[in-house]
């Protein structure tokens, strides 16, 4: 699942759509940039547009097409939450079959805020224990969730919201990069881990 070496270049795609959750997003690709990982932000949108107008307002724009990114390996797909966000983000069949081949090839996925019970949950992609933002309509939908940050599941790692996406982006770098280098990149950061 993990890599200690910190010389090999990961790849890291993060899909968004209309209304994902801009600190999430941002958190994600920012921090896992930091650790060396090649990161691609991904639309999901149905029309091919790359420019997404996050939760809040900002927009941001993707750097290629969900379809264009499933020609692709990745070593880890990262969703934000964000609502209806994440509604978009389980509703793109070409990103579910992703994350289908990510969960058979043993290889990571993540989500945060709503993603985990929206997306992940709703397509079987986790089990029980999981984390997702604190909300009744989101906890419901998945086993037994757990209230803790962020959650550690073999190669599926679920994380609760904003507040918590800065240290769950360290989590995603220290899986793959090693703990010696999320603790030099959490310390630059001034992120207590």
């Amino acid at each position: 699942m993990s890599s200690s070496d910190s010389s090999t270049k990961k790849r890291v795609l993060v899909p968004i759509g209309e209304s994902s959750e801009e600190i999430e997003t941002a958190c994600i690709t920012d921090t896992l940039t930091r650790f060396g990982a090649e990161v691609v932000v991904a639309s999901v949108k149905s029309d091919g547009d790359l420019v997404c107008k996050m939760s809040r307002g900002i927009k941001f724009m993707a750097d290629t097409t969900i379809e264009e990114a499933s020609k692709e390996d990745w070593d880890l797909i990262a969703l934000p939450g964000g609502m209806p966000g994440a509604e978009h983000l389980r509703d793109s069949k070409t990103l579910q079959k992703m994350l289908l081949e990510q969960k058979a090839q043993k290889k990571l996925y993540a989500a945060v805020c709503a993603s985990p019970s929206v997306v992940l949950a709703s397509k079987g992609l986790i089990g029980e224990g999981a984390t997702c933002y604190p909300a009744p309509g989101l906890r419901g939908n998945m086993i037994n969730p757990v209230d803790a940050e962020i959650v550690v599941q073999d190669n599926v790692i679920t994380s609760q919201g904003p507040g918590t996406s800065l240290k769950f982006a360290i989590k995603l770098g220290e899986i793959m990069y090693g703990e010696e280098k999320a603790n030099v990149i959490a310390k630059e950061m001034l992120v207590e881990i």
